[in-house]
């Protein structure tokens, strides 16, 4: 297990280098993007004008302030609290976003699945968790909200953040197959056949 720093964006051998247990720290650009976002990207069509190849996306849907002082805060928002959303609801949109966007990186909680998994191995791409409730934590490690598109949908819009030391998380899935999600799953079906064994129940 190691842990790395990246500056934003990434190369695919960069990405390929990771393994599950790693731990990944970003600086530079991080995208913010939730359901409504890519249901109006994937489903309905909708075009962005950001860029987001070789870049990492973070499943949420911010709390922000409208403000005036763009010199500040240059998109017009100021953070008031930035947390990351479970990420299973949005399994479909993994090999999308790679495959026509470019993404490397998903950021969320609890996971992502088989197509997803098979996507990382095949596009070259990594699942990094967030543990759950450290939303106050990860506002601080957003330095601004830079640029916003499809506002039409706030707080699900699609937003670009400036990020520094934003991490360290932890690689969950990995472009080589590897699960810790699975993994867990696997360890817990164990113990409970053990478990059950010794009190004579059949499973």
């Amino acid at each position: 297990m190691a842990h790395y720093d990246f500056d934003m964006p990434i190369s695919e051998d960069q990405v390929r280098s990771l393994r599950i247990g790693d731990t990944v720290s970003l600086n530079g650009t991080l995208f913010g993007i939730r359901d409504a976002t890519q249901i109006e990207m994937f489903d309905r069509g909708r075009k962005t004008r950001f860029n987001l190849n070789d870049h990492a996306v973070i499943h949420t849907a911010p709390n922000v302030r409208k403000v005036e002082d763009k010199t500040k805060f240059p998109a017009g928002y100021a953070p008031i609290c930035i947390g990351t959303t479970t990420s299973a609801r949005m399994e479909r949109f993994t090999r999308p976003l790679m495959e026509q966007h470019g993404v490397r990186i998903i950021i969320g909680k609890g996971g992502l699945m088989a197509q997803s998994k098979a996507a990382f191995v095949e596009l070259g791409g990594v699942y990094l968790a967030i543990i759950g409730g450290t939303a106050a934590l990860e506002t601080t490690w957003i330095e601004a909200i830079e640029d916003v598109d499809l506002d039409d949908l706030n707080p699900e819009s699609l937003w670009k953040f400036r990020v520094r030391d934003f991490g360290p998380l932890l690689v969950g899935m990995d472009s080589h197959g590897g699960s810790l999600y699975e993994t867990v799953q696997a360890t817990v079906a164990e113990r409970r056949a053990q478990a059950l064994s010794v009190l004579g129940v059949k499973s």
